[in-house]
């Protein structure tokens, strides 16, 4: 019989929801995995093996050859130099803005928060569309610096809202108790509630930073100045040229001398998936004291 250990050491029998739960999380873990096993056996396998389909989880004809491809642009490393900064800045602006907005809301002493409120929100449901954002950012003498691709979307409201609901939940005894003590409102931010804050400040920062990391489209508008593309948008041009001699060559007689498309996608999706998965366990030990800070101060 199927068992699990309870908390006094005993062993008693699994409840079928149990195991279909398990199960569940298995199989949903299975469809998260496969895809990505996909892409990293693509990335590896020959242009043979991936014409004629032959490859599965596994690389068929092990090679390096996509890899080399993207690598071999002598300004790939400087563009990725230039993402992991670009990323970094836009993240601390993303959170500063972020904080400045969530922490005033919660009080509610703040005249016409409701409205302000009210007014963020509205921006969730409407834009002003792409050419009045464009218009914007070239009025503004933005075009080709690294600040139109930070500022336009520095803040996200629904991530402000978010923080907004954990600034709220947190005791107010904390802050009044600063307060008797003489601590002003930046203060109480910056000694109680950020500290306290740290697991969902790190969550945001997360998205805010992968959002950047795989975003190349905005780029596309505001950008033409080929030292100021991010990863992405230096990785959609290789592909783009590589589909632009694959439909010159019409594939006839053309294997090996070129990297098929699906390939170079494939290893493009490894070759910017890396530095974000080096992240996620100095961000999972963050996640961890920051909880702690939270429960001994609190």
């Amino acid at each position: 019989m199927v068992s699990i250990a309870g908390n006094t050491g005993k062993k008693k029998p699994m409840s079928l929801a149990d195991i279909a739960i398990i199960a569940f999380i298995v199989a949903l873990s299975f469809t998260c995995i496969v895809p990505f096993l996909y892409m990293i056996a693509l990335s590896f396998s020959s242009n043979e093996a991936i014409i004629s389909q032959k490859v599965g989880l596994w690389p068929v004809d092990f090679t390096v050859e996509t890899y080399r491809t993207i690598l071999s642009d002598a300004e790939m490393l400087y563009t990725l130099g230039y993402s992991i900064v670009l990323t970094i800045v836009y993240t601390v602006a993303a959170m500063f803005l972020t904080i400045c907005a969530a922490y005033p809301l919660t009080k509610k002493r703040l005249m016409g928060r409701n409205v302000m409120l009210s007014a963020l929100v509205f921006t969730m449901y409407f834009s002003g569309g792409l050419i009045p954002s464009y218009m914007l950012v070239k009025e503004l003498g933005m075009m080709n610096t690294m600040w139109s691709l930070v500022l336009p979307g520095a803040m996200s409201v629904f991530n402000m809202i978010i923080l907004k609901t954990f600034f709220a939940n947190l005791p107010d005894s904390l802050e009044e108790s600063a307060a008797i003590d003489g601590c002003s409102d930046m203060g109480i931010l910056i000694k109680i509630v950020l500290p306290l804050s740290l697991p969902s400040i790190a969550t945001l920062s997360l998205f805010y930073a992968v959002d950047r990391w795989n975003g190349f489209q905005d780029a596309l508008f505001y950008i033409t100045d080929k030292n100021l593309y991010p990863m992405q948008m230096k990785l959609y041009q290789i592909i783009s040229a590589n589909q632009q001699l694959d439909s010159q060559q019409g594939g006839e007689g053309s294997v090996g001398t070129y990297i098929v498309p699906e390939s170079l996608k494939a290893a493009s999706v490894m070759f910017t998936t890396i530095p974000i998965l080096l992240i996620y366990p100095k961000l999972q030990k963050y996640f961890v004291d920051g909880v702690m800070t939270g429960a001994i101060k609190g």
